[in-house]
């Protein structure tokens, strides 16, 4: 399971013995951050978590056109928390980010309602940390595995939560206390070692 990370450390490799496995880079209008390593694995997220900008989001896409085609996916814009509601803007932006590998961004309530699987490259699980952690969202991820999708989940800053998902065979997942700091990485690559892991 690869670790994306948004992060200002430059020094990847302290990140990945930290962790103790394989990391990326998650670039997100929110920070702007530079793409590092064009050929090592990278995806973009919509920064609708905190608040979306589409003039910062299709500023981002633009500046990193040249290495699309590395590209694990972009997290096409959602609304936190609906996933009818995320559906009706996919539709809405899928025809602009035409030619980049799209990824939906499930949310809740997402098991009651389709998803447009010939349309996406991957899955994002989001969400609420409830509806994340529950069934309908391991049922999604077991069938993108089906469908030959990537499954990428948001928000993971916890050993209980990492290895939650790394059970249920996500490829990739993010966390912003994992992308800032140590201790949390450290608490990750030590999760084993622990008696109990807490999934919130």
């Amino acid at each position: 399971m690869i670790v994306l990370l948004d992060t200002n450390n430059g020094d990847h490799d302290k990140c990945a013995d930290e962790l103790g496995g394989e990391i990326g880079q998650l670039l997100t209008p929110l920070t702007r951050r530079l793409l590092r390593h064009p050929t090592a694995p990278w995806a973009v997220d919509n920064g609708a978590y905190a608040s979306f900008s589409a003039s910062m989001f299709l500023s981002l896409l633009e500046r990193n056109l040249q290495h699309r085609e590395h590209c694990l996916f972009v997290t096409v814009p959602d609304v936190v928390g609906s996933a009818r509601r995320t559906l009706e803007v996919f539709e809405h932006w899928k025809a602009r980010l035409a030619g980049w590998p799209l990824a939906l961004a499930c949310q809740d309530g997402q098991e009651h309602l389709p998803i447009p699987w010939d349309e996406i490259a991957a899955v994002f699980i989001g969400g609420s940390t409830n509806w994340k952690c529950s069934p309908h969202a391991a049922h999604i991820i077991s069938a993108a595995k089906m469908f030959d999708k990537w499954v990428h989940v948001g928000r993971v800053n916890t050993p209980g939560r990492f290895d939650h998902f790394e059970k249920l065979g996500v490829n990739s997942i993010d966390g912003s206390g994992v992308s800032q700091y140590s201790h949390m990485r450290f608490a990750i690559a030590d999760r084993h070692d622990q008696h109990a892991l807490d999934l919130p």
